[in-house]
């Protein structure tokens, strides 16, 4: 029996204590070779680094080197001193060799010639001859570099920023190249830089410059200050050519590629000290090891997960505009890149849609940005809540939205996104505790018929966009050809106003006014005229506006205000009157550009009357407000132009030093159409009384309209029943012929253009 038991507890020990032994063996013998391997991979990690964050300290230390460097080698007498040759050692040694020791501890300094030969040696520490062909092999290179590029920069192109100028805390004419240098058994810094003049007052060097090289040893201060910036221990140099294993370390090589040191420090072995703690418990506890062994790799498996999460979030965050959260513009064109080259007919029938917010900038200049955001957030989830299902909605710029829409090259289709874009967004949008009304303009380009490419049928929605803002907003347009030949048109335009205003191409014509008895004329309008040699006279309607989009209405108005002035001297006894543009106003030097004008032609500020319209007050208030009384302190008169076609209050009118109100013409046009013109007229007239102003009738084209103006108070008259608008010479008649009908008035009992009311005031 007991035979049989030996047997057969032999064959469950071969069969299933010794399997299970080597399973247990194999099991834990796998779980230190994986730890092992983990701690030896935890090392290499924290070890390579630490070799990271040395090497980077390093090459911090080389570029403040060269910084403290750029003083003396970007200086116009160090510049002048080494022109002079080695007549100048001494004054080189003490002025550059000796200053940067005594101020930046470079314990050696060298100062090179075209031709290698040293102006000037600076040693610190003893023997000043130390510049050997030992130490000129190893910086041989970098004085090399330095020049080519120095030549290189002057012969390609003496304003071009150099390549060597590695941060903003260089100057980017200062050219300088850094690395190490062993002299005497010891590891040196230094930094190798073209002595260049620092001022435009000499000429850019034709020829190869002397360079300035300065060294600094790599002493017990610096290791401890990379050591302290790095958090690395027992940091020192050797210069053994094999560290210790135990030890970390990065190799130090010179210009020439050669080895010539190590900085080493005592590794961090993170994995093994792990592993150390742990060994114990699992040479007594192995399933405590497998245990342990699952929990870190579920650990690993999370920390994985949650670095993918974290790459995911941050890529998608790259691609997505934070405030709306839409695709910004570089996913939005990739997404529409990919979509027109797939193979299908919805990717050749692609709408896109280019959105713009109405007057967007409004709102953060009267509301903050704050308001802006709120408003840019509600439009994006209004917009995204009616888009279509395969539609693509994404946030370009601070107000502007893109949309495509595949396997839709229809315009109705387009037109029915398009509405529903604009209904969505009839109720108004809270922000700042204000109800806010946004609406949209938008142009929309279909493919293929406009483009096969996002850029090409982005630029043309762009261009369809333009023609919606421009038919008053709130609108849509789809893109046309005739489109794009207004915008050539209108680009071609604006480079001949250009050429216009910089040639003295323009001219300017004079309306008169008249005084309210008719006995004197009083004032002249500037008008702007241009008459193209090719495209005839152009209406100031078409080129004033356009100044205005191109941002050259601050060179127009200057152009007409000093070809008025210069005109004015003509007319010694008569006030000038200029448009000024609000653009104009808040310009940073528009009542210095006047002022200077004035001077330059002898013209007393009394004698200019500066016009503005009812749009300066949709504009920067404060900084117009501003210009306009500086100007008026000066003696020059302010005129409120077309007053009661725009934002007129009477807020307005009491903060703003206006002198004179122009009644705007439209009032005078229309009293052919009953009484209520005509009492809109009387309350201008009034109103304008009451404040003190100058009231002024432009726009006057018949006797009866006259008539009324001077029965009710009107100071000033101006219209084509007066005169149109004359050139020079034709002024010069107008006023001779008005002053001789004057005088015959005088003698004479009937006038064929004045009414015998004004006949009964001319006396």
């Amino acid at each position: 029996m007991k035979s049989e038991i030996e047997p057969s507890s032999r064959r469950i020990a071969n069969v299933i204590i010794v399997p299970m032994i080597v399973v247990v063996v194999l099991a834990v013998a796998g779980v230190f070779a994986v730890l092992l391997w983990s701690a030896s991979v935890s090392n290499e990690t924290a070890k390579q680094s630490k070799q990271q964050l040395v090497t980077g300290t390093m090459n911090v230390l080389l570029m403040e080197h060269a910084r403290r460097q750029q003083e003396s080698a970007l200086s116009d007498r160090t510049y002048i001193r080494a022109a002079k040759g080695i007549e100048q050692k001494q004054w080189l040694q003490y002025n550059i060799g000796q200053r940067l020791y005594d101020s930046d501890s470079f314990q050696k300094s060298l100062i090179l010639d075209h031709a290698y030969q040293p102006l000037m040696q600076f040693n610190a520490e003893g023997d000043t001859a130390f510049y050997t062909p030992h130490v000129k092999n190893q910086i041989f290179g970098s004085v090399a570099r330095v020049r080519a590029r120095t030549i290189l920069e002057f012969y390609e192109d003496n304003h071009r920023s150099p390549v060597s100028s590695p941060s903003q805390h260089f100057d980017q004419r200062f050219i300088f190249d850094t690395g190490y240098a062993e002299m005497d058994g010891e590891l040196f810094l230094y930094s190798a830089a073209a002595i260049r003049p620092e001022t435009a007052a000499f000429p850019a060097p034709k020829a190869s410059p002397a360079v300035l090289i300065s060294f600094r040893r790599f002493d017990r201060d610096l290791a401890g200050t990379v050591a302290r910036l790095t958090g690395v221990e027992n940091l020192r140099l050797t210069f053994s050519q094999s560290p210790e294993p135990e030890q970390a370390s990065i190799e130090i090589r010179n210009v020439t590629g050669r080895s010539i040191a190590h900085i080493t420090w005592k590794g961090e072995r993170p994995g093994t000290a792990l592993l150390e703690r742990l060994a114990p418990v699992l040479l007594i506890l192995a399933l405590a090891i497998i245990g342990l062994t699952i929990g870190v790799i579920d650990f690993t498996r999370q920390t994985t997960q949650k670095l993918e999460t974290n790459q995911a979030t941050a890529l998608y965050n790259s691609r997505h505009d934070t405030l709306s959260g839409l695709p910004n513009r570089d996913e939005f064109f990739d997404l529409l890149r990919v979509a027109l080259l797939e193979e299908t007919p919805e990717a050749t029938q692609t709408a896109v849609v280019y959105i713009d917010l109405d007057r967007f900038k409004d709102i953060n200049d009267t509301l903050g940005h704050a308001a802006g955001d709120t408003v840019i957030c509600a439009v994006a989830n209004r917009l995204s809540s009616v888009l279509p299902e395969k539609g693509v909605l994404a946030r370009i710029s601070g107000d502007e939205f893109a949309m495509f829409l595949p396997g839709c090259d229809d315009p109705e289709r387009v037109e029915m996104v398009l509405a529903r874009f604009q209904d969505c967004l009839t109720r108004p949008v809270t922000a700042e505790h204000t109800e806010i009304h946004v609406s949209l303009s938008m142009g929309a380009a279909l493919a293929p018929q406009d483009g096969n490419s996002p850029g090409e049928l982005m630029r043309k929605a762009d261009i369809a966009l333009y023609d919606a803002k421009a038919s008053g907003r709130s609108r849509w347009s789809f893109f046309s050809s005739s489109m794009q030949e207004q915008v050539l048109a209108k680009d071609k335009l604006s480079r001949e106003l250009r050429h216009a205003i910089d040639n003295d191409l323009l001219d300017v014509a004079y309306q008169p006014q008249i005084s309210h008895d008719g006995r004197q004329v009083t004032s002249l309008e500037a008008l702007a005229r241009w008459r193209h040699p090719e495209m005839g006279a152009i209406s100031p309607v078409r080129f004033i506006p356009l100044a205005e989009e191109t941002g050259l209405i601050n060179d127009l108005g200057m152009w007409i205000l000093r070809r008025a002035c210069r005109d004015a001297d003509q007319w010694p006894h008569l006030t000038i009157a200029v448009n000024v543009s609000p653009s104009q106003f808040k310009h940073p030097r528009f009542v210095e550009q006047v002022l200077e004008t004035l001077e330059t032609f002898s013209i007393p500020p009394q004698r200019l009357e500066i016009e503005v319209t009812e749009s300066v007050f949709a504009s920067d208030e404060h900084a117009i407000l501003t210009a306009m009384k500086r100007l008026k302190d000066l003696g020059v008169k302010i005129a409120l132009d077309d007053f009661g076609s725009g934002y007129s209050s009477l807020s307005y009118l009491r903060k703003f030093p206006f002198d004179t109100l122009k009644i705007d013409r439209c009032f005078l046009t229309a009293f052919d159409d009953g009484a209520e013109a005509r009492a809109i007229v009387k309350t201008i007239i009034a109103l304008g009384k009451a404040l003190g102003m100058e009231i002024v009738g432009e726009g006057v084209e018949t006797i009866e309209q006259l008539d009324f103006l001077l029965e009710n108070g009107c100071d000033r008259i101006q219209g084509y029943f007066i005169a149109v608008p004359l050139t020079r010479p034709r002024l010069k008649e107008f006023l001779v012929v008005h002053a001789e009908d004057i005088a015959a008035q005088k003698h004479t009992a009937s006038n064929a253009q004045i009414s015998p009311k004004v006949h009964k005031l001319l006396g």
